[in-house]
């Protein structure tokens, strides 16, 4: 999908000239939403966000959006040429390693400064009976040989894995339909989108009489009441450590990625350059 319109400045006009920081997020993430909306409707902010494609039905945001891949690090450079870009974003799932590798290369190749809002990890806590493993071959693994009713909260495009282990009973949340991804004899597929309560993910685990939980450590408030409810019923959780990130700049929170917008409006042109 092309991406939305968007006011652009010549080409030839130094952005600090305009007055007009132009930035691109690259999005998918509560922090990401939460930093669109307090940057919707100021003049001095041209913002665009990215989307990877992979909701079929992504919320509404009040910016200009565009949907689908870069074409890699190299094409995501020449977006950010194109675009006079003089600020990258990267608010991508923790778990979106590709992306934000593209991200600091192409930042690196076009000299934009770039900012990761990377929320911190869950950290285990007392009573959390965790089996912490390094992708879902692992998490396959850790379920064991003997049959076992498992709660899957890893999203779509992963469960896939979980086919070699067809022995189990899943109940496989997802925000898109599963589809035919997961070809097991013992499947409840069901679709929602959190956030989600300590309370309810313990009655949903309780009525499907779960005995195992599988999650990637997305960490954030949104799912973690899975990992709450689990230790409450005193069930193991499966935790998907998450994949090595570029090092770069980074911030918590949407409030840290602000602070940072804010402080580049005093940045000359020594500091913001002219694509």
């Amino acid at each position: 999908m092309d991406k939305a319109p968007m006011n652009k400045a010549p080409m030839n006009t130094p952005p600090w000239i305009t007055g007009t920081m132009r930035i691109l997020i690259l999005g998918g993430t509560g922090e990401a939403s939460a930093l669109v909306r307090s940057l919707a409707g100021r003049r001095d902010r041209a913002v665009t966000l990215s989307l990877a494609g992979r909701t079929a039905a992504p919320k509404p945001e009040p910016v200009p959006t565009r949907i689908g891949g870069f074409g890699g690090a190299e094409g995501l450079a020449r977006y950010l040429e194109a675009e006079a870009i003089t600020r990258l974003i990267d608010a991508t799932h923790p778990f979106a390693a590709r992306m934000s590798a593209n991200a600091a290369r192409a930042a690196a190749l076009t000299g934009v400064p770039l900012l990761a809002i990377r929320r911190p990890a869950w950290n285990r806590e007392p009573g959390d009976d965790w089996i912490e493993v390094d992708g879902m071959e692992e998490a396959v693994a850790a379920l064991g040989a003997e049959p076992r009713r498992v709660f899957l909260t890893i999203g779509r495009q992963e469960a896939g894995a979980f086919a070699a282990a067809p022995q189990h009973s899943y109940l496989a949340r997802t925000v898109e339909p599963l589809g035919g991804i997961l070809p097991v004899p013992h499947l409840t597929a069901l679709e929602a989108r959190g956030p989600f309560d300590a309370a309810s993910e313990a009655a949903l685990m309780r009525a499907s009489r779960i005995e195992i939980v599988v999650s990637k450590n997305a960490g954030g408030a949104a799912t973690y009441g899975k990992i709450a409810a689990a230790r409450g019923l005193g069930l193991p959780v499966v935790m998907v450590r998450r994949p090595g990130k570029p090092d770069v700049p980074s911030v918590a929170d949407a409030a840290g990625a602000r602070r940072w917008l804010d402080a580049g409006d005093h940045a000359g042109p020594s500091t913001l350059r002219a694509v």
